[in-house]
């Protein structure tokens, strides 16, 4: 059956610097909202119900997790408590962490004993996007399961692609992530030689947007300077920051497939410095 906001009581997990904004917009659009994050002194979408134990999300109709990584993940849905085996039959789970293909596609068969059905949908966009409810959305599952969830994830993203069985939200979200993260040490290199001869960022940035050196990190400079200022406040750690904790699953899922990525796992080694180094660099010396 077809999710529908008057019917449907949706569990959100996890209101962090990406899930409170997502638990907004679906607030937002008229969901019946119950929200649980493990830190309970952080804020609730207006309009959602705050449960303090996640047993009380058992009688959601759909499960929404936007946890930190595998291990959280799998906590919450499987072994002694796990909702999997709580749910009523016939739920949706969403999966919106970044995982490993493999970690989805064994929940999703998990989930399947259980007579519950998951789908792994990563999103990506950033914090203003997903308050907007504008995420792009990769969805890894069978497709009759991605057109019951559509009406819930039409509120989270307006980009929702279908992109293969469990676990090919995943693989492509680490795909994205890889890309991305490619790009960002690539300016973050150029952006040095050129200061180096004197040119300052913003002259740099204004000649790439009219080049082929254009990409979506030189256009949204200073988008990772803000994640980490909010990361900061929130007190989430670097190594679960995706410039670190996103890049070592890209070689744990490389290495799992038996693939070859050298530059991946030279970023592994150096994105997470660049990235923390400019944030606190640009919070000592904001732009005039």
């Amino acid at each position: 059956m077809t999710l529908h906001r008057e019917h449907t009581r949706v569990g959100f997990v996890g209101l962090g610097n990406l899930g409170l904004p997502m638990a907004g917009a679906l607030a937002a659009d008229g969901w019946q909202l119950v929200a649980h994050d493990v830190a309970p002194e952080r804020d609730i979408p207006a309009g959602a119900e705050r449960v303090s134990d996640i047993a009380e999300l058992a009688a959601c109709q759909a499960l929404c997790l936007a946890v930190p990584d595998d291990a959280a993940v799998a906590g919450l849905l499987t072994g002694e408590g796990g909702l999997l085996t709580q749910l009523t039959p016939g739920a949706v789970v969403l999966v919106h962490s970044t995982v490993l293909p493999a970690t989805a596609r064994e929940l999703a068969a998990e989930a399947e004993r259980a007579g519950v059905s998951l789908l792994d949908a990563p999103v990506s966009g950033g914090a203003e996007r997903a308050a907007r409810g504008e995420l792009s959305v990769m969805v890894g599952g069978p497709a009759d399961v991605l057109g019951r969830a559509r009406p819930l994830l039409d509120s989270v993203g307006n980009d929702v692609r279908h992109v293969g069985p469990a676990g090919a939200g995943a693989a492509v979200k680490l795909a994205n992530q890889l890309m991305m993260f490619a790009a960002l040490a690539g300016a973050h290199e150029a952006l040095e030689l050129a200061a180096a001869h004197g040119v300052a960022e913003e002259a740099v940035l204004a000649v790439v947007a009219g080049g082929t050196g254009d990409s979506w990190v030189a256009r949204n400079w200073g988008f990772f300077d803000r994640v980490a200022d909010a990361y900061d406040a929130g007190g989430t750690p670097v190594r679960e920051r995706p410039w670190s904790k996103d890049l070592w699953e890209v070689t744990a899922a490389a290495r799992a497939a038996g693939v070859r990525l050298p530059l991946a796992g030279l970023l592994t080694q150096i994105m997470a410095d660049r990235v923390e180094h400019h944030a606190r660099a640009a919070r000592e010396h904001p732009p005039r």
